[in-house]
């Protein structure tokens, strides 16, 4: 969208005035040229929040045209989507290089929104749960129970992402708990029942409220959706009560 479009499009969520209970957040992650634009658009509202879509993994430097977490905590970014299956599969972005990622946007107090998932292929192979515990292990497993506890993951099945296809309430479920599962044999249920799991693949206005009353479906990471207002009005509706 442009900066106009953007706009637009937050001015008529945001004046739909759905009131957020306290366990409820929504989180408008933007391009970078309309962060500030959107941290202005947000600043009154209670529970509605900002994020960048990347960041650079590294802290500071020589890297024309990159944005450090730094930068974004200077204009007070909260969160930062790391690791999107287009991060990953456009720009080869690996489990350590996002590791590093997620390093730099705890080091500047910015809540990373991790994003999983697994390919066509891993699914038909029936990998999918080994193939997401790797991502998990060496992108995260470093971390500390007090830093776990702040992370967000957004599982996203990637064969369902723009393709039409969602997955059934069962299979977002059963990943869901598996990453719980997987999160849970290293962190204990303590913590891992304080992170939020998000699921991301084709999630509309009218399979949201379906997907969301799974138990460990958390939330959404809303593609596509997003930038109708009707429909991301009727999906933040559908949030859990």
């Amino acid at each position: 969208m442009t900066y106009q479009q953007g706009e637009k499009l937050l001015d008529e969520v945001l004046q739909a005035n759905i009131p957020l209970q306290n366990h409820q957040k929504v989180i408008f992650a933007v391009p970078f040229p309309y962060l500030i634009m959107a941290m202005s658009e947000v600043a009154d509202e209670e529970g509605y929040h900002v994020a960048a879509q990347n960041c650079s993994d590294k802290k500071n430097g020589a890297y024309t045209g990159e944005i450090s977490a730094e930068m974004l905590h200077s204009i007070g970014i909260k969160y930062c989507v790391v690791g999107h299956s287009e991060r990953r599969e456009y720009f080869l972005e690996n489990n350590k290089l996002l590791a590093e990622k997620v390093n730099v946007c705890l080091q500047n107090d910015i809540t990373p929104i991790f994003c999983c998932g697994e390919s066509l292929r891993v699914r038909e192979e029936n990998n999918q749960n080994q193939f997401v515990q790797r991502q998990l292990e060496e992108s995260l497993f470093h971390l500390t129970e007090e830093q776990i506890r702040t992370i967000i993951i957004a599982y996203e099945p990637i064969w369902a992402i723009g393709t039409g296809k969602t997955a059934t309430t069962e299979q977002a479920q059963e990943m869901q708990k598996h990453i719980r599962f997987v999160l849970e044999s290293k962190y204990g249920k303590n913590v891992t029942d304080e992170i939020a799991i998000l699921y991301g693949g084709s999630v509309k206005a009218n399979n949201a409220a379906e997907l969301f009353s799974c138990p460990d479906v958390d939330g959404g990471l809303v593609g596509g959706a997003s930038l109708v207002a009707r429909d991301f009005i009727e999906i933040i509706k559908a949030l859990k009560k």
